[in-house]
């Protein structure tokens, strides 16, 4: 019989009454397996810290989603945005499920092709395009969205080069309520830009405007902007056919939906004051009749949804490695996975569970990464029961971003695995050693030999 762990005595003040406007205090519960996988036998075999997705759960978002946009409307498709978390196997599983992919970079554009995602299923974004990269994708028959003039004078110069036609769109910025707005991508819709931009589309003949983009931020916590977003790509797409006769293929309006990360600063838990994402689709889909066409003429809606898709499919499991009281009388401890692996933690306050049971006693405590840096943490505050080393915790909610922002800093990057439907765990990412960060070095010849000091 193994010997129990000393647990202070407590005496817990008793209160009736109602919760206050903040709610109800956080209650750990303890967290052992992942889609039916021990924590205990993933981080024997894998290790930790220890990166954890879930295809079942991937899966079942994008059906949802889609499913909640598609008995809306009637010509919805996805794109997955390839910036939120490429790993190929996540693309992948997207891909599957039918998406596009919408890059915003070469190396995004480069890694969707050898993934097998034909040319002409890649929305090609961002401001930083390539002549090289243009041309590869109008030769490939990508779809362009075109950020600023310059790149539109570039596009216009290699189609001519090349003697073909590139199908394009433009990103709009407008002003949807949200501040400080985002209007440092794309063409501006209330001073004229955008419509200008239109027009040269229009009158150059290597040029096929097909659609028209806009993403109006990121983590939007409110439906209506949206709608007002929608309203005034409704209303360029009117103004085209009045003055052209041209008729779009699709209006992209982005992603931005949020997860149910809770931001900082935040008193109530995401789930508590988001709209639902029926919320989010309604405003959406609800001007895009506006238009007043037949079924077979309204454009392809096109969702660039990253955030809301993958964030809750993601975990980090990760073990304490110390204790500490500090000198402010408040319990901290420090844990193998820092802000280098999980950046996204300078933004929400990730949930954080233990994987053991819970007793009586619980504290405030701060969670802190093991990197020599104060900036290094993962939680400034969570209620926590007393840890010790070698104890293990679940970060929840960390299939954006983290593995597309975090960075080699101090420790190596873990396994990352995902989890099939059938239970079955692959490695997807195998974990650096130092030859893999070295690779790319080259040390001169006279720096080779190491001379001690005495």
């Amino acid at each position: 019989m193994s010997k129990k762990i000393y647990e202070k005595p407590i005496i817990r003040k008793q209160q009736s009454g109602l919760m206050n406007k903040f709610g109800s205090p956080q209650i750990s519960r303890a967290v052992t397996a992942i889609d039916g996988i021990s924590i205990e036998k993933l981080t024997e075999q894998f290790g930790s810290p220890l990166f954890v997705f879930s295809e079942k759960q991937i899966r079942e978002n994008y059906r949802k989603l889609k499913r909640i946009f598609k008995t809306r409307y009637p010509k919805v498709r996805f794109a997955w945005s390839y910036k939120t978390n490429y790993l190929s196997s996540i693309c992948s599983v997207y891909h599957q499920e039918g998406s596009w992919a919408e890059v915003v970079s070469e190396f995004e554009y480069d890694k969707a092709r050898n993934l097998g995602v034909a040319g002409e299923n890649i929305i090609f974004n961002g401001p930083d395009k390539t002549e090289a990269a243009l041309e590869k994708a109008i030769k490939e028959k990508a779809l362009l969205h075109i950020d600023h003039f310059d790149e539109l004078y570039s596009i216009k110069e290699i189609t001519q080069h090349l003697n073909l036609k590139a199908r394009v769109a433009i990103r709009v910025n407008m002003d949807t309520g949200i501040y400080p707005p985002w209007n440092r991508f794309g063409f501006n819709y209330e001073n004229g830009e955008a419509m200008l931009a239109l027009k040269r589309i229009i009158h150059e003949e290597n040029l096929e405007l097909v659609g028209l983009h806009t993403h109006i931020g990121t983590y939007i916590m409110s439906a209506e902007p949206y709608r007002q977003a929608v309203l005034k790509l409704v209303d360029l797409a009117k103004a085209l056919y009045d003055q052209y006769e041209v008729r779009l293929e699709y209006i992209d309006v982005g992603g931005g939906l949020p997860s149910f990360n809770t931001l900082k600063g935040q008193y109530l838990e995401a789930e508590q004051i988001l709209p639902t994402y029926e919320d989010y689709a309604e405003a959406i889909t609800s001007p895009l009749f506006d238009l007043n066409l037949p079924t077979d003429e309204l454009p392809t809606l096109v969702l660039e949804t990253g955030r809301a898709l993958i964030d809750d499919t993601g975990y980090l499991i990760t073990s304490v490695i110390a204790t500490k009281r500090l000198s402010t009388g408040k319990q901290s401890i420090i844990i193998d996975a820092g802000v280098n692996y999980l950046f996204t933690s300078h933004w929400f306050n990730h949930k954080i569970l233990p994987t053991k049971e819970i007793s009586g006693f619980t504290e405030n405590t701060i969670v802190y990464g093991p990197l020599c840096m104060n900036i290094d943490v993962i939680r400034e505050d969570v209620v926590l029961p007393p840890m010790h080393k070698g104890d293990k915790l679940v970060i929840f909610y960390v299939g954006a971003y983290s593995v597309t922002q975090w960075m080699q800093f101090i420790t190596l990057r873990p396994n990352v695995v995902l989890i099939s439907e059938e239970g079955d765990v692959d490695v997807i990412r195998e974990a650096e050693q130092l030859e893999d960060i070295t690779a790319r070095e080259k040390l001169p010849e006279r720096l080779k030999e190491f001379t001690p000091d005495g």
